[in-house]
């Protein structure tokens, strides 16, 4: 196969997966955007005094 049809095939094979790929990142933000985050369920990072590790704190 001469080199400009391999390169064209390979940039064609690019293109097709990379819009594959935008349109299910697009979907996977849609489904987390459309999930109500509560405040509540947040949690802060405190560092334990004794230990020093960071835990969560409410």
């Amino acid at each position: 196969m001469p080199p400009v049809l391999a390169t064209v095939a390979t940039v064609a094979a690019a293109i097709v997966v990379v819009s594959v790929l935008r349109r299910e990142w697009q979907r996977v933000n849609r489904e987390l955007d459309a999930v109500p985050v509560r405040v509540k369920d947040t949690h802060t990072l405190r560092r334990d005094p004794v230990t020093g590790e960071w835990r969560p704190h409410r």
